[in-house]
């Protein structure tokens, strides 16, 4: 015996088929979205469409945008001469939480990673060798902190070694809140590393 009808358990197959959602979760937003009105589904509905149908990526950085120049690119008060390269759109949005960086970005949607049968040419590195033209003097690698990320950030600094630019990697560390005791190895050497004068 079906504990779903067949609309329902389709719904819940679709909802746990999204990242972090596991069957529970899927179960619970698929009665919640049911317990709603006609109008309030609709609504939702239409508001995944339209965000689906007006996505673009800027034309410029690669980051999402619903605008052929997003408005980090668009704002002429960010510095032009740096350029920190990300591997997804939401890596922009957590260094722009911090309100430390005030210069461009470049979104490569993806890391090189042979063992996926991810290449160079399959992530936005030839769109990031157009946007060295002079006025960029510092690249910013901020790939993640994984092979992949590695092998990216090595990969983007010998790319861009004969155009003159500086590529620098953001330092990696022990979190805010850490215990030493808990970190690996790499993550201590990075740290060591990066290290930096008080006073």
């Amino acid at each position: 015996m079906a504990l779903y009808s067949e609309s329902v358990a389709a719904l819940i197959e679709k909802f746990s088929q999204l990242p972090g959602v596991g069957r529970k979760s899927a179960q619970r937003v698929a009665f919640h979205l049911l317990s709603l009105s006609n109008e309030e589904v609709k609504s939702f509905a239409e508001t995944m469409v339209r965000a689906k149908e007006t996505l673009c990526f800027c034309s410029i950085c690669q980051n999402m945008s619903d605008k052929e120049i997003c408005d980090i690119c668009a704002n002429d008060s960010r510095d032009k001469s740096v350029i920190c390269v990300v591997e997804d759109p939401r890596d922009v949005v957590s260094i722009e939480k911090s309100m430390e960086f005030r210069g461009r970005y470049h979104v490569l949607h993806g890391v090189i990673s042979p063992s996926k049968g991810v290449k160079p040419d399959d992530i936005k590195l030839r769109e990031l060798v157009s946007r060295i033209d002079g006025t960029v003097k510092e690249v910013i690698v901020a790939t993640n902190l994984t092979v992949e990320g590695e092998t990216t950030a090595m990969y983007i600094a010998k790319l861009l070694a004969p155009l003159g630019v500086e590529v620098t990697r953001i330092a990696h560390g022990l979190p805010v809140g850490g215990d030493i005791i808990y970190a690996d190895e790499i993550t201590l050497a990075k740290a060591l590393a990066g290290r930096t004068r008080i006073g």
